[in-house]
Protein backbone atom coordinates (compact mmCIF):
# COMPACT_ATOMS: atom_id res chain seq x y z
CA UNK A 1 0.00 0.00 0.00
CA UNK A 2 2.61 2.48 0.75
CA UNK A 3 6.35 2.33 0.21
CA UNK A 4 8.99 2.95 3.17
CA UNK A 5 11.92 4.59 0.75
CA UNK A 6 11.02 7.09 -1.61
CA UNK A 7 12.66 8.53 -4.37
CA UNK A 8 10.87 11.68 -4.38
CA UNK A 9 12.03 15.10 -2.53
CA UNK A 10 8.40 15.00 -0.55
CA UNK A 11 10.31 16.27 2.45
CA UNK A 12 11.12 19.22 0.58
CA UNK A 13 7.80 20.40 0.16
CA UNK A 14 6.11 23.38 1.49
CA UNK A 15 3.21 21.71 1.81
CA UNK A 16 4.35 18.84 3.87
CA UNK A 17 4.54 21.56 6.63
CA UNK A 18 1.19 23.17 6.14
CA UNK A 19 -1.08 19.78 6.10
CA UNK A 20 0.01 18.48 9.21
CA UNK A 21 -1.55 22.16 10.80
CA UNK A 22 -4.49 21.72 8.89
CA UNK A 23 -5.24 18.40 9.45
CA UNK A 24 -4.01 18.78 13.82
CA UNK A 25 -7.08 21.59 12.79
CA UNK A 26 -9.77 19.11 11.78
CA UNK A 27 -9.14 16.84 14.16
CA UNK A 28 -8.78 18.97 17.28
CA UNK A 29 -12.64 20.34 15.41
CA UNK A 30 -13.63 16.78 15.54
CA UNK A 31 -13.06 15.70 18.99
CA UNK A 32 -14.54 19.21 20.06
CA UNK A 33 -17.98 18.06 18.13
CA UNK A 34 -17.88 14.95 19.26
CA UNK A 35 -17.51 16.02 22.99
CA UNK A 36 -20.26 18.12 22.59
CA UNK A 37 -22.08 15.65 21.05
CA UNK A 38 -21.51 13.43 24.02
CA UNK A 39 -22.54 16.00 26.40
CA UNK A 40 -25.42 17.16 24.69
CA UNK A 41 -27.03 13.43 24.82
CA UNK A 42 -26.39 12.87 28.37
CA UNK A 43 -27.81 16.00 29.45
CA UNK A 44 -31.15 15.31 27.06
CA UNK A 45 -31.11 11.79 29.36
CA UNK A 46 -30.48 13.40 32.75
CA UNK A 47 -33.75 15.85 32.01
CA UNK A 48 -35.90 13.22 30.27
CA UNK A 49 -35.35 11.02 33.79
CA UNK A 50 -35.44 13.62 35.56
CA UNK A 51 -38.47 15.91 34.85
CA UNK A 52 -40.57 13.52 32.60
CA UNK A 53 -43.58 12.27 34.71
CA UNK A 54 -43.74 15.40 36.81
CA UNK A 55 -46.02 18.02 37.81
CA UNK A 56 -45.70 21.25 39.88
CA UNK A 57 -49.04 22.72 41.45
CA UNK A 58 -48.95 26.13 42.44
CA UNK A 59 -51.72 27.10 45.50
CA UNK A 60 -51.07 30.88 44.68
CA UNK A 61 -51.81 32.86 47.60
CA UNK A 62 -55.28 34.58 48.48
CA UNK A 63 -55.54 38.32 49.61
CA UNK A 64 -56.39 36.63 52.89
CA UNK A 65 -53.23 33.93 54.05
CA UNK A 66 -54.93 32.10 56.78
CA UNK A 67 -56.92 30.14 54.25
CA UNK A 68 -53.69 29.21 52.26
CA UNK A 69 -53.26 26.21 54.06
CA UNK A 70 -56.89 25.08 54.14
CA UNK A 71 -57.17 25.72 50.19
CA UNK A 72 -54.03 23.58 50.61
CA UNK A 73 -55.44 20.53 52.03
CA UNK A 74 -58.45 20.56 49.74
CA UNK A 75 -55.71 20.07 47.03
CA UNK A 76 -53.84 17.21 48.72
CA UNK A 77 -57.01 15.31 49.29
CA UNK A 78 -57.44 14.95 45.84
CA UNK A 79 -54.48 13.94 45.53
CA UNK A 80 -54.57 11.13 47.54
CA UNK A 81 -57.47 10.21 45.39
CA UNK A 82 -55.74 10.05 42.33
CA UNK A 83 -54.85 6.50 41.21
CA UNK A 84 -51.96 8.19 38.91
CA UNK A 85 -50.11 10.00 41.57
CA UNK A 86 -47.23 7.97 42.79
CA UNK A 87 -46.00 10.68 45.73
CA UNK A 88 -46.29 14.30 46.30
CA UNK A 89 -44.60 16.60 48.42
CA UNK A 90 -45.58 20.36 49.58
CA UNK A 91 -42.39 22.71 49.51
CA UNK A 92 -41.73 24.61 52.43
CA UNK A 93 -41.03 28.04 52.95
CA UNK A 94 -37.35 27.76 53.81
CA UNK A 95 -37.01 25.18 50.81
CA UNK A 96 -39.13 28.08 48.25
CA UNK A 97 -36.61 30.67 49.43
CA UNK A 98 -34.19 28.57 48.85
CA UNK A 99 -35.31 28.05 45.27
CA UNK A 100 -35.75 31.59 44.78
CA UNK A 101 -32.59 33.17 46.27
CA UNK A 102 -30.50 32.66 43.11
CA UNK A 103 -33.04 35.10 41.55
CA UNK A 104 -34.08 37.73 43.97
CA UNK A 105 -30.89 37.47 46.40
CA UNK A 106 -31.87 38.81 49.91
CA UNK A 107 -35.49 39.69 48.85
CA UNK A 108 -36.51 35.86 48.47
CA UNK A 109 -35.85 36.53 52.62
CA UNK A 110 -38.42 39.10 52.93
CA UNK A 111 -41.64 38.26 54.81
CA UNK A 112 -43.88 40.20 52.65
CA UNK A 113 -43.11 38.44 49.84
CA UNK A 114 -46.08 36.45 48.70
CA UNK A 115 -44.92 33.31 48.18
CA UNK A 116 -47.15 30.28 46.77
CA UNK A 117 -47.77 26.66 47.93
CA UNK A 118 -45.93 24.67 45.70
CA UNK A 119 -46.76 21.21 45.24
CA UNK A 120 -44.08 18.73 43.55
CA UNK A 121 -46.24 16.23 42.29
CA UNK A 122 -44.70 12.73 40.88
CA UNK A 123 -46.71 10.59 38.39
CA UNK A 124 -46.51 6.15 38.13
CA UNK A 125 -44.27 5.12 35.67
CA UNK A 126 -45.91 4.41 32.53
CA UNK A 127 -49.26 6.00 33.55
CA UNK A 128 -50.64 9.57 32.25
CA UNK A 129 -52.34 11.66 33.46
CA UNK A 130 -55.32 14.13 31.72
CA UNK A 131 -54.17 17.73 32.97
CA UNK A 132 -57.07 19.48 32.07
CA UNK A 133 -59.61 17.07 34.06
CA UNK A 134 -57.01 17.00 37.01
CA UNK A 135 -56.90 20.88 36.95
CA UNK A 136 -60.69 21.37 36.05
CA UNK A 137 -61.57 19.16 39.25
CA UNK A 138 -59.44 21.02 41.66
CA UNK A 139 -60.38 24.22 40.34
CA UNK A 140 -63.73 23.61 41.27
CA UNK A 141 -62.60 22.82 44.87
CA UNK A 142 -59.67 25.57 45.10
CA UNK A 143 -59.89 28.50 42.69
CA UNK A 144 -56.76 30.22 42.20
CA UNK A 145 -54.48 27.58 41.22
CA UNK A 146 -51.86 26.43 38.62
CA UNK A 147 -51.00 23.18 37.17
CA UNK A 148 -47.28 23.07 35.01
CA UNK A 149 -46.71 20.18 33.31
CA UNK A 150 -42.85 19.73 32.28
CA UNK A 151 -43.39 17.23 29.36
CA UNK A 152 -44.17 20.06 26.89
CA UNK A 153 -41.05 22.38 27.45
CA UNK A 154 -39.14 19.21 27.97
CA UNK A 155 -39.96 18.00 24.76
CA UNK A 156 -38.64 21.47 23.07
CA UNK A 157 -35.52 21.26 24.81
CA UNK A 158 -34.65 17.89 23.81
CA UNK A 159 -35.69 18.19 20.61
CA UNK A 160 -33.39 21.10 20.70
CA UNK A 161 -30.86 18.94 21.82
CA UNK A 162 -31.31 16.28 19.35
CA UNK A 163 -30.90 18.91 16.57
CA UNK A 164 -27.37 20.05 17.79
CA UNK A 165 -26.69 16.32 17.89
CA UNK A 166 -27.25 16.10 14.50
CA UNK A 167 -25.35 19.92 13.93
CA UNK A 168 -22.27 17.95 15.70
CA UNK A 169 -22.77 15.10 13.11
CA UNK A 170 -23.09 17.04 10.35
CA UNK A 171 -19.65 18.74 11.47
CA UNK A 172 -18.22 15.77 11.54
CA UNK A 173 -18.61 15.05 8.23
CA UNK A 174 -17.96 18.11 6.90
CA UNK A 175 -14.55 18.09 8.80
CA UNK A 176 -13.63 14.58 6.77
CA UNK A 177 -14.80 15.98 3.39
CA UNK A 178 -12.35 18.75 4.08
CA UNK A 179 -9.41 16.85 5.62
CA UNK A 180 -10.40 14.77 2.02
CA UNK A 181 -10.66 17.76 -0.22
CA UNK A 182 -7.23 19.06 1.18
CA UNK A 183 -5.35 15.81 0.72
CA UNK A 184 -6.45 15.72 -3.00
CA UNK A 185 -5.20 18.98 -3.44
CA UNK A 186 -1.53 18.38 -1.23
CA UNK A 187 -1.37 15.54 -3.59
CA UNK A 188 -2.35 16.96 -7.22
CA UNK A 189 0.29 20.31 -5.59
CA UNK A 190 3.26 17.73 -5.35
CA UNK A 191 2.68 15.64 -8.59
CA UNK A 192 2.88 19.14 -10.54
CA UNK A 193 6.22 20.24 -8.45
CA UNK A 194 7.61 16.67 -8.89
CA UNK A 195 6.43 16.04 -12.51
CA UNK A 196 9.82 15.74 -14.01
CA UNK A 197 11.24 13.40 -11.49
CA UNK A 198 7.85 10.96 -11.86
CA UNK A 199 8.66 10.72 -15.81
CA UNK A 200 12.04 10.30 -15.28
CA UNK A 201 10.79 7.58 -12.50
CA UNK A 202 8.39 5.83 -15.29
CA UNK A 203 11.81 5.83 -17.98
CA UNK A 204 13.02 3.43 -15.85
CA UNK A 205 10.55 1.41 -14.95
CA UNK A 206 8.67 2.39 -12.19
CA UNK A 207 4.55 1.70 -12.00
CA UNK A 208 2.06 4.48 -11.26
CA UNK A 209 1.33 1.88 -7.99
CA UNK A 210 5.36 2.61 -7.41
CA UNK A 211 4.75 6.44 -6.87
CA UNK A 212 1.01 6.17 -5.16
CA UNK A 213 2.58 4.38 -2.68
CA UNK A 214 5.13 7.11 -1.92
CA UNK A 215 2.60 9.74 -1.50
CA UNK A 216 0.47 7.69 0.45
CA UNK A 217 3.19 7.02 2.71
CA UNK A 218 3.96 10.53 3.29
CA UNK A 219 0.05 11.77 3.79
CA UNK A 220 -0.31 8.71 6.35
CA UNK A 221 3.13 10.34 8.34
CA UNK A 222 1.38 13.94 8.24
CA UNK A 223 -1.50 12.06 9.26
CA UNK A 224 -0.17 10.89 12.10
CA UNK A 225 1.78 13.62 13.14
CA UNK A 226 -1.19 16.59 12.54
CA UNK A 227 -3.26 14.18 14.20
CA UNK A 228 -1.75 13.49 17.11
CA UNK A 229 -0.65 17.34 17.58
CA UNK A 230 -4.61 18.20 17.58
CA UNK A 231 -5.35 15.36 20.11
CA UNK A 232 -3.28 16.91 22.31
CA UNK A 233 -4.84 20.67 21.93
CA UNK A 234 -8.33 19.09 22.11
CA UNK A 235 -7.23 17.01 25.53
CA UNK A 236 -6.60 20.45 27.74
CA UNK A 237 -9.68 21.86 26.13
CA UNK A 238 -12.19 19.66 27.18
CA UNK A 239 -10.61 19.56 30.83
CA UNK A 240 -11.23 23.05 30.78
CA UNK A 241 -14.78 22.65 29.81
CA UNK A 242 -15.21 19.95 32.13
CA UNK A 243 -13.78 22.09 34.83
CA UNK A 244 -15.79 25.45 34.54
CA UNK A 245 -18.92 23.32 33.91
CA UNK A 246 -18.23 21.16 37.83
CA UNK A 247 -17.94 25.09 39.60
CA UNK A 248 -20.71 26.39 37.91
CA UNK A 249 -22.51 24.18 40.59
CA UNK A 250 -25.71 23.45 39.10
CA UNK A 251 -27.73 20.71 38.55
CA UNK A 252 -29.30 21.61 35.03
CA UNK A 253 -25.33 20.12 33.44
CA UNK A 254 -24.97 16.32 34.21
CA UNK A 255 -21.27 15.02 35.70
CA UNK A 256 -18.97 14.77 33.06
CA UNK A 257 -17.77 11.48 32.97
CA UNK A 258 -17.09 9.80 29.95
CA UNK A 259 -16.22 5.94 30.09
CA UNK A 260 -12.88 3.96 28.05
CA UNK A 261 -14.93 3.28 25.18
CA UNK A 262 -15.20 7.23 24.68
CA UNK A 263 -11.36 7.59 25.24
CA UNK A 264 -10.97 4.63 22.41
CA UNK A 265 -12.80 6.54 20.14
CA UNK A 266 -10.64 10.19 20.65
CA UNK A 267 -7.71 7.76 20.56
CA UNK A 268 -8.50 5.93 17.25
CA UNK A 269 -9.88 9.25 15.57
CA UNK A 270 -6.22 10.66 14.37
CA UNK A 271 -5.52 7.42 13.10
CA UNK A 272 -8.67 7.07 11.41
CA UNK A 273 -8.02 10.53 9.29
CA UNK A 274 -4.71 9.73 8.81
CA UNK A 275 -5.60 6.47 6.67
CA UNK A 276 -8.19 8.66 5.19
CA UNK A 277 -5.39 10.57 3.98
CA UNK A 278 -3.29 7.98 3.22
CA UNK A 279 -5.81 6.13 0.87
CA UNK A 280 -7.15 9.65 -0.75
CA UNK A 281 -3.63 10.38 -1.69
CA UNK A 282 -2.67 7.24 -3.41
CA UNK A 283 -6.19 7.19 -5.54
CA UNK A 284 -5.04 10.64 -6.37
CA UNK A 285 -2.27 9.66 -7.68
CA UNK A 286 -3.21 6.87 -9.64
CA UNK A 287 -6.25 8.71 -11.15
CA UNK A 288 -4.08 11.97 -12.04
CA UNK A 289 -1.22 9.58 -13.41
CA UNK A 290 -3.87 7.77 -15.69
CA UNK A 291 -5.07 11.32 -17.55
CA UNK A 292 -1.53 12.24 -17.53
CA UNK A 293 0.26 9.64 -19.27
Amino acid sequence: MFSKRSDLPLDNDSLSKFLPWLIAFMVFLAVLSMFGMLLLASTATRWDQGISGTLTIQVLPADNRAKDSERLQKVLLVLEKLPEVERFEVFGDEKMKALLEPWLGSAAASKDLPLPRLIDVELKSGLTINLNELSQKIEDMVPNIAIDSHSLWLERIVNLTRVLEVLAIVILAFIGFATVGTVVFTTRTGLAIHRNAIEVLHLIGAQDSYIASQFASRALTLGLKGGGLGLCLSIPTMWTISAIAKQMETNLLPNINFGISHFLVWLALPVVIAFIAMFTARLTVLRTLSRML
